[in-house]
């Protein structure tokens, strides 16, 4: 049995994406005096946009 659509169909249906995904890590400090990381993925419509992140 033949593939109904190929890869290059599939492919050429896909849209564009408008929005970038970028990981964003904050160190918090404890009040122990320790640091920690917190991560998580943030949408930005423009990469300009990535200095005005806290």
């Amino acid at each position: 049995m033949a593939k109904s659509k190929s890869f290059a169909d599939k492919a050429k249906g896909k849209k564009k994406v408008d929005h970038i995904t970028v990981k964003f890590i904050k160190s918090v400090k404890s009040e122990k005096g320790t640091y920690k990381f917190n991560e998580k993925f943030v949408r930005l419509d423009n990469i300009s946009k990535i200095t005005e992140l806290k």
